[in-house]
């Protein structure tokens, strides 16, 4: 059977920069580390550069040649060599879905906590489908009404990890109070039904909602829309930018906890959670009538 070439995955990709990482923090050449693996060194590299499968087996094996012994350590790495090759539910969207998307979904489907601040429209992992298809709609200038259906479709299906039986992942959003205004000229009861969706989403123990309030004190939220994507370790945490072009990762220690910060200064300039509440209630009660 003909060898397949490894797709460089982004978790393949993670995987190899930490054991890159590692290898440099023991001063360690490549040549070194493969042969004291029994490799050639291009194995190594291929390894590290994502483009070559790795046996979780291997991987304490490699770690300790690093004199890296922490169990939390070892059992990510091999978590993540066991699971590099795997093919999120999105790679049936095809192209309608962009390889930064795609990228996106795989850190948050392996995410343990989101911090997001959004200053114009509900967080898309709190949107209902009628939500996301109005809201897409009128943001993906260049999508046809196909895709549009088709991202919304997606958008709902990854609100999952929020849901899922082991481990789902820990929201807290902080959303301006402007965005819950948000008018359908083609749906009146729109709206109404997305914040009542809010009010049941805020009910799980995973998920904190707060509310930017109109008369709010100033905040680096008022900079635009950001996500803190954090991880178990020994993953860092990433941040995510959007604008109207798609979206880019943050990374690096320093660069992060500006942006870390940032969201602790946003919460602490929101309403609380109780009073958060009843103004969501609030504008919902408003909306039925």
């Amino acid at each position: 059977m003909p060898n397949v070439r490894a797709v460089p995955t982004l978790r393949r990709r993670r995987l190899g920069e930490a054991l890159r990482k590692y290898r440099n923090n023991a001063k360690l050449s490549l040549g070194s580390a493969a042969t004291a693996m029994g490799w050639e060194e291009s194995k190594l590299s291929r390894i590290e550069n994502a483009k070559a499968r790795m046996r979780p087996q291997d991987v304490e094996t490699l770690l300790k040649v690093y004199d890296v012994t922490d169990a939390d350590v070892v059992a990510a790495l091999e978590g993540l060599a066991k699971d590099a090759g795997k093919q999120g539910w999105w790679q049936g969207y095809g192209d309608v879905v962009a390889l930064a998307y795609k990228d996106y979904l795989t850190l948050e489907t392996d995410a343990e906590g989101v911090h997001i601040y959004t200053p114009g429209l509900i967080p898309g992992l709190l949107q209902t489908g009628a939500y996301a298809r109005e809201i897409i709609s009128a943001m993906a200038l260049t999508r046809t009404p196909e895709e549009v259906i088709a991202l919304a479709e997606v958008r709902k299906t990854r609100q999952a990890i929020l849901t899922r039986p082991s481990a789902p992942v820990k929201l807290w959003a902080v959303i301006h109070e402007a965005g819950l205004y948000q008018r359908s000229a083609s749906q009146s009861s729109l709206m109404r039904e997305q914040l009542r969706h809010l009010l049941d989403m805020a009910d799980l123990p995973n998920i904190t909602i707060q509310v930017m309030p109109l008369a709010s004190t100033p905040h680096p939220g008022m900079l635009g829309i950001f996500q803190v994507v954090r991880f178990q370790r020994p993953w860092p945490t990433v941040v995510l930018l959007e604008n109207i072009r798609g979206g880019y990762f943050v990374e690096g220690h320093d660069d992060v906890k500006v942006f870390e910060t940032a969201f602790d200064r946003v919460v602490a300039a929101a309403l609380s959670v109780d009073d958060s509440r009843e103004i969501i209630k609030n504008i919902m009660e408003r909306n039925g009538k």
